[in-house]
């Protein structure tokens, strides 16, 4: 466990989405720490990272300038979110290689430097879910996709790196995220934001027939503190980040017009896919009973603070 302010921290992935909020946080939390920010900025934006004070350089992990541009740090803490997180990318070979390899590199840093890692990992190494009861971390892995597969071996990497290293390595794996900061995302940001973004442009929203399909989602200010959370993690592990509770997105369209003062109708059209998700839910129990960590935001909340930023400014 990281009793002390860490002396020196290495994001990855550290201007996209997650990880800039995270570096953010981390630098109002330990401002005597040194970070470090590796992003390839494929899919990120440098606006994320206003007010950030730490250094920041431009690095594909997966290649061997990781080793060359870490090597006079020291970490003692090793947040990984750098990822291809497009799941509609189909050459299975570069998502292996971006995303396992990269991880791969990153374990042997952490190796060097005996660093804790706490790493991104994904919902969606559960793959279909018709059934709504809440997914546990214990539960059979089915990833439906090569970005859920390459999620999945990752995780496998983890437990055997750790089993053969002893070092802690705590996987974090995210449910549906949304909040500031991911706009730059475009189609790939979250359903959240795209409803926001049709509404506010004077658009019906539209939703797959008849809108009652679940997700869990999460805000970000809980997975920022869930992920930092993970560092004290008693034993290598994974811990699923949600909200633990499902809600419809015919819930979001009611909380966005609230939220906007709006009062749109829903466009519902057939779903074009075969085999679609109708629900996802996180078991929160685990991280709860070793860490503590219960979300504060519900739906409600969530889109009422993540729409109050977006009406002030849009990062």
């Amino acid at each position: 466990m990281i009793k002390d302010e860490p002396k020196e921290i290495l994001i990855t992935g550290g201007a996209g989405f997650i990880g800039s909020n995270l570096a953010l946080e981390l630098q109002n939390r330990y401002p005597k720490s040194n970070i470090l920010i590796l992003d390839d900025f494929s899919s990120a934006n440098f606006k994320n990272l206003k007010g950030f004070k730490g250094i920041v350089y431009s690095c594909d992990v997966s290649t061997d300038e990781v080793f060359f541009k870490t090597e006079d740090w020291n970490f003692d803490l090793i947040f990984h979110m750098a990822s291809i997180t497009d799941t509609t990318v189909e050459d299975q070979e570069y998502m292996m290689r971006k995303n396992v390899d990269g991880f791969k590199n990153i374990l042997e840093i952490a190796f060097e430097n005996e660093a804790t890692v706490v790493y991104a990992s994904s919902a969606s190494v559960y793959g279909i879910v018709n059934e709504e009861i809440p997914l546990k971390e214990d539960r059979e892995k089915s990833p439906e996709n090569i970005y859920a597969f390459s999620k999945y071996i990752m995780d496998n990497l983890a437990e055997k790196t750790a089993k053969e290293t002893g070092l802690k390595i705590v996987g974090v794996r995210y449910f549906n995220v949304y909040g500031l900061g991911e706009a730059h995302k475009g189609k790939f940001a979250s359903m959240i934001y795209q409803l926001y973004k049709q509404m506010k442009e004077g658009k019906n929203p539209r939703l797959f027939k008849w809108g009652e399909q679940k997700r869990d989602f999460v805000y970000i200010r809980d997975v920022v503190d869930a992920t930092i959370l993970a560092k004290d993690a008693p034993i290598s592990t994974v811990y699923n980040v949600g909200s633990g509770k499902a809600r419809s997105f015919n819930d979001v369209v009611r909380i966005l017009n609230e939220a906007l003062g709006t009062d749109y109708e829903v466009e519902y059209f057939d779903c074009p896919y075969d085999f679609y998700q109708v629900f996802t839910e996180a078991d929160m129990s685990k991280i709860k009973k070793d860490l503590g960590f219960v979300p504060k935001y519900s739906l409600e909340r969530g889109i009422r603070e993540y729409v109050s930023l977006l009406e002030k400014y849009q990062r």
